[in-house]
């Protein structure tokens, strides 16, 4: 059957020419329907520049037409069934994951040459960036009030409200793809169900309830190192920092274990919103303080924590800070400032996957350096095998490192030298 598309009015043909705008600023969607000019707020959490070819598309759009605009960069912004729309991506993703002549050329070829674990997680990177670009070309428009004016469409409204903030009028229309309103909506469900945290106990009211953008606690082993691990110094641990909280589920744990007080940071307005309700749920709000600071809080304590991301690349959005460490600045940051907000005889915790390790990322040898280089010394390691799926899926790309990895908790103090300096 033939498809309705409207093409859009004339724009710059790359969307490389477009610079990407950070979320929360005002970027316009411009396109051509019924012979009129349109344009309308353009939405991305992944800091996506709103794209420059943009045709009308209904439930006559073949998935094949589809999938070779979106290929090509052109946007569908949707006019039809809203779960017609969701089926239609549904098949875009069935035919991006379907490896192409070309891709299959290229996997022998690199095959051939015996690719290393580092080109493999920079071409998985590449694959999914790829996949990502594709899958955002289809779009829906919502109005002022979030509302979205598609048959069988949901009410979105209070996920939309929780990440954007409440409607403020700026346009009358906005417009954002499907694949990341279904996301916001998946994170809402999420934040309403909580996960639960067996280390912070069995109750409803025990659940981490994480917020969109916020990185969820669902891989629970590094939960478990902290809750399993014996608490330094004397007893109760008077105070304690959590660097880097995210959702606050580290620090919630300290202060369930009798820390008296944890100070915990994270620069992310995000993050410190999910932390506070969490920390706020959980009866802790006068135990636990949420700090903004980029690492450290003022001051010293004998036990400092960090769980920082795992995997020393670039973000390629803002959303993948919580997994992704460019050039391990959070990671060097927090050794490097470690010993200054130790107490004498104190500890700092730190939390760490060695994945990247096995994809040859980082090495060892290069972690140990950064710990002795700050005048650290470690004191003890905890570690423990993950359970999550990915761990056993031999289709998995990274399979072979997945399947190494373990998750590790360090224990560091500061070198007997330097605790003896004035």
């Amino acid at each position: 059957m033939s498809a309705s598309l409207t093409p859009a009015a004339a724009f710059p043909t790359d969307p490389a020419d477009s610079p990407s705008h950070p979320p929360g600023l005002q970027a316009l969607l411009h396109w051509t329907e019924d012979r009129q000019s349109r344009m309308a707020r353009w939405r991305s959490e992944r800091a996506a520049p709103p794209p420059v070819r943009v045709v009308i598309a209904d439930d006559t759009l073949a998935a094949d037409k589809a999938y070779r605009l979106a290929c090509e960069g052109t946007a569908l912004l949707w006019r039809g069934d809203f779960q017609n729309a969701r089926h239609l991506l549904q098949a875009l993703a069935r035919r991006t994951d379907k490896p192409t002549p070309r891709s299959r050329k290229k996997t022998g070829i690199l095959a051939g040459l015996e690719t290393s674990p580092a080109q493999a997680f920079h071409l998985h990177r590449q694959a999914q960036a790829q996949r990502a670009r594709v899958l955002a070309m289809l779009l829906v428009e919502m109005g002022e009030d979030y509302r979205i004016a598609l048959k069988r469409a949901p009410d979105v409204r209070l996920a939309c409200e929780q990440v954007w903030g409440p409607a403020d009028g700026a346009a009358a229309t906005s417009v954002c793809a499907l694949r990341e309103l279904l996301g916001l909506v998946s994170a809402h469900e999420w934040r309403k169900k909580g996960v639960a945290i067996a280390a912070l106990g069995n109750a409803p009211s025990d659940r981490i309830h994480p917020h969109y953008g916020v990185f969820s606690p669902v891989r629970g082993e590094y939960v478990e190192l902290v809750a399993s691990t014996a608490l330094p110094g004397p007893q109760p641990v008077p105070l304690a920092f959590d660097i880097g909280t995210g959702s606050g589920v580290l620090a919630a744990l300290l202060a369930r274990r009798g820390v008296a007080r944890v100070e915990a940071t994270d620069s992310d307005a995000r993050a410190r919103a999910c932390a506070n309700d969490n920390i706020a749920r959980l009866g802790l709000s006068k135990r636990v303080a949420i700090v903004e600071a980029e690492l450290f809080p003022e001051g010293r304590a004998p036990l400092v924590v960090c769980n920082p991301p795992w995997l020393p690349a670039r973000a390629s959005s803002p959303i993948e800070h919580a997994i992704y460490d460019e050039d391990s600045r959070m990671l060097r940051g927090f050794l490097a400032g470690l010993a200054a907000h130790l107490t004498p005889g104190g500890e700092g915790w730190l939390i760490l996957s060695d994945l990247a390790e096995h994809l040859g990322l980082r090495s060892r040898a290069e972690l140990l350096t950064a710990i002795a280089g700050a005048g650290l010394v470690v004191a003890g390691r905890t570690e423990v095998h993950p359970a999550h799926p990915k761990a056993g899926d031999a289709a998995d790309p990274l399979h072979q490192a997945r399947a190494r990895e373990v998750t590790s908790l360090w224990r560091l103090t500061v070198a007997e030298a330097q605790a003896d300096a004035p």
